[in-house]
Order: structure tokens, then C-alpha cells, then sequence
């Protein structure tokens, strides 16, 4: 069975691009470290690396609970530290008092300065203070060029990572039974939304699957996929429960609170 028979056509790029830095560890026997990687990237790393090989893994995304990681693919001889992960911590200073920031302003304002979303990690917040984490190699830049979120002027004060916010993800679950695995089906019965609005919404890309834009309602879930929909908040299918009698899924989903 071809390796790549385990993972969906829109992943094998991907894929490939792991087994080159599989061959780096193996071939040229020096580390590797990428940029920030989501989960479902994270995961494919590990099933693809595995941990019988000569080829060690570890990930890092500048605090415990990070949600995306930077992956380090290194020789058995190599005992890796935090260091070695290149992550920087910056709080946003601005005037708290008179401004109010989202995450999606912060997140708008670092892609207008042409920063790619791989160069940086979790935006944590506790709704009054604002913590980035970046990739060191980007690091001065992001801090001489955002000035401004929304219309809030912004200084970016570097921190000792053992500063990051409390952060503790928690999810609520629930069972539901749906008629297929389609993207929009599976939506419709997550956010209670009828599959004529949530059609539109799929095809204007405002629909995520594992944190990619997918515009085509009839997209195959399947166990483990992470869904968002903008506007509504995203979903986990955490498991495949089987069929009814009558053929139809039963899933638990989960949502982060």
C-alpha cells in the first residue's frame, strides 16, 4: 500500500515535503526545523516520521499548550532544548483604557505587513492583554512594522516565554447522528444552520477544514477533522461512533469553549 494512499490528494504535497526533511535527517544526518505547523500538520509529521527511526521528533510552540508548534526533525546524537524551537514571545502594549482589540484584528494587521501565517504561532489573549508568538527569524521585523491594530497604535515588548498567559483549552462534546459525511451536512447539524445557508457559506470560503479553505459542500470528512465556520466558531469530529441501523453516522463532536 502506497504511503500516500493514508492521507487526502490535497495532503500529499505536504507529504512530500516531510519525506524531504525525513531524507535531510537520514541522508545529510543534520536537524531540521519548520515553521509553524497547524495540528493535522503536526500529526502527519508524526505518523510519517514515527519514532523507530534514526530520525528524532519533537515539537515546541512557545508554551505547553501551544496549539501550533514548530516541529524539529533531528539525529539520534543531537538532545534538542526550547532554544532550539527559534520562538520569540511579544505582549502588545497600547492603550487599554480607551481601546479594545480581537483577535482578528491582530491576526488582519500581521497578514498586512505580509507576514505568512506559517512564520507565527498561537495569538493568546485573556481580553485585556495580547500575546504573539513568532518565529525568532522574524522577530525585528514584526516588531519595527506592526504599529497599529485596527485603528489602536501597538508596541511589541518582548517577554521571557515562562510569561505566556494562562492558556487551558476546553471543550464541550455532543452526540449527533447525521445522513453522510459531507461537509455540509456535518455543518448544518454542528451549528444547527439549514444546508441551503450553509451551501453559500462553504462556497464563499468562510468554511476551514483542519485550518484550509475548502469551497466544496460535498468535501468527505472524516474522524479527527477539525471544521470552522466564520462567524459561528469551529467543531471537532472527536469520533466516528458507527452507523444506525438505518446507515446513518453517529459522531461526537467537540467545541471549544
Amino acid at each position: 500500500m502506497s504511503l500516500y494512499e493514508h492521507f487526502r490528494k490535497d495532503e500529499h504535497p505536504f507529504v512530500d515535503q516531510v519525506l524531504d526533511w525525513k531524507r535531510i535527517g537520514e541522508e545529510e544526518y543534520r536537524p531540521k526545523l519548520t515553521d509553524f505547523l497547524d495540528p493535522r500538520q503536526q500529526k502527519i509529521v508524526k505518523l510519517i516520521i514515527g519514532d523507530q527511526g534514526t530520525v528524532r521528533l519533537g515539537f515546541w510552540g512557545g508554551h505547553e499548550n501551544a496549539e501550533r508548534k514548530r516541529a524539529l526533525l533531528y539525529p539520534e546524537y543531537i538532545i534538542p532544548n526550547q532554544d532550539d524551537y527559534k520562538t520569540t514571545l511579544f505582549e502588545l502594549d497600547y492603550p487599554k483604557k480607551f481601546s479594545t482589540l480581537e483577535h482578528r484584528q491582530l491576526l488582519g494587521s500581521l497578514m498586512s505587513i505580509g507576514m505568512k501565517r506559517e512564520k507565527f504561532g498561537d495569538i493568546i489573549s485573556d481580553q485585556e492583554h495580547f500575546q504573539l508568538i513568532l518565529a525568532k527569524e522574524v522577530a525585528d521585523y514584526v516588531r519595527m512594522n506592526l504599529q497599529t491594530v485596527g485603528k489602536t497604535n501597538v508596541m511589541l515588548r518582548e517577554l521571557p516565554e515562562e510569561n505566556v498567559l494562562p492558556f487551558k483549552q476546553e471543550r464541550d462534546e455532543r452526540a449527533v447522528t447525521v445522513s453522510s459525511l459531507r461537509l455540509d451536512t456535518v455543518l448544518s447539524e454542528a451549528f444547527h444552520i439549514s444546508r441551503a445557508k450553509i451551501k453559500p457559506a462553504v462556497s464563499g470560503e468562510k468554511v476551514k477544514v483542519n485550518w484550509k479553505v475548502v469551497d466544496d459542500p460535498s468535501y468527505q470528512l472524516t474522524e479527527g477533522d477539525m471544521l470552522s465556520l466564520r462567524g459561528k466558531g469551529r467543531c471537532e469530529i472527536v469520533q466516528f461512533d458507527g452507523e444506525t441501523k438505518k446507515g446513518k453516522y453517529r459522531l461526537i463532536l467537540g467545541f471549544p469553549k
